[in-house]
């Protein structure tokens, strides 16, 4: 036999047999952009988001953000572009425009959401909260979206903890994570679970001095708000974004994706956001508080 074909033939070996989860975990780990966007798509399509010379894409479960899901043909036509899909939805909270808004009891939803009129913090570790949340997932699963892009987390901190201590409500919210991502993961494997804001759960261990363990095996990433720049240009200088930057940079450390995302008009203060953020192995996007447009990033047309 000769030498090049025996050669072929190992090598197509080892490709076949390396499990389909080697090349998604890479894939993931190449990250290296993103866009951030969750109303008003052009058309009520994906076709600019997919056209976007970004490597992965959070977006909402639905064009209206309400009954009107993206379904499994539009994902998948952004994916074929090369993009690894999130699809964005709240735990912590829920919004008065969402279809499941009226199925949520009025004693499972605990005061509203401070600047956000339309939203009401919920009972998150309330098992009737479960059904919600696992249609979301569910949703997604289907209609083909690689993960979950998981908001209001903030909720365990924010929100009135009648009696509760602060580590507490912690492990409530790292208990309904860990749910969200076997429960997933169990339907498909190779689904993602980012969680925005609040780095710091990590920290939540009931062993003094150890990471918490359950919170770091349920997540693949994290997406961090107001990394440099919080709205309206304003520089993040406040102690809370420091120690948010620090425990980011430590789950970046452990393997995680971190996906920062800063809020800014001003040229320069584009640009130094993406160099920051950089800087420190955080994948960058900058955008408008908003977030109902596809941003450039400098340099990208």
């Amino acid at each position: 036999m000769p030498l090049l074909y025996r050669l072929f033939l190992i090598s197509s070996f080892f490709l076949i047999n390396i499990p389909c989860s080697a090349f998604a975990d890479e894939k993931w780990q190449d990250v290296k952009s993103w866009v951030y966007q969750l109303t008003d798509y052009t058309d009520d399509k994906l076709d600019e988001i997919a056209d976007a010379p970004f490597d992965l894409a959070v977006i909402d479960l639905a064009r209206d953000g309400n009954t009107h899901n993206f379904t499994k043909t539009e994902i998948q036509m952004v994916k074929n572009n090369g993009k690894i899909v999130l699809a964005y939805f709240e735990i912590g909270a829920i919004e008065d425009y969402r279809p499941e808004w009226e199925a949520v009891p009025n004693d499972l939803k605990a005061g509203e959401v401070e600047g956000w009129s339309k939203e009401q913090y919920v009972k998150f570790w309330d098992e009737r909260w479960w059904p919600i949340v696992q249609g979301r997932i569910d949703r997604a699963i289907a209609a083909g979206f690689d993960g979950a892009y998981l908001d209001l987390i903030t909720a365990y901190e924010e929100m009135p903890k009648n009696g509760d201590s602060s580590e507490q409500m912690a492990h409530k919210m790292v208990a309904l994570i860990a749910r969200i991502s076997a429960y997933a993961k169990a339907k498909k494997p190779q689904f993602k679970i980012v969680p925005q804001n609040c780095p710091e759960l990590y920290t939540w261990s009931y062993w003094s001095n150890k990471p918490n363990l359950t919170y770091l095996n349920a997540i693949d990433g994290l997406g961090l708000e107001s990394v440099f720049f919080l709205s309206h240009d304003k520089a993040a200088k406040a102690p809370w974004c420091q120690e948010n930057r620090n425990n980011a940079i430590a789950l970046q450390k452990a393997g995680k994706l971190i996906l920062g995302v800063d809020y800014a008009k001003k040229t320069k203060n584009i640009l130094s956001s993406y160099q920051q953020q950089r800087a420190i192995g955080f994948t960058p996007y900058v955008s408008v508080r908003d977030l109902d447009r596809v941003s450039k990033a400098p340099g990208k047309q």
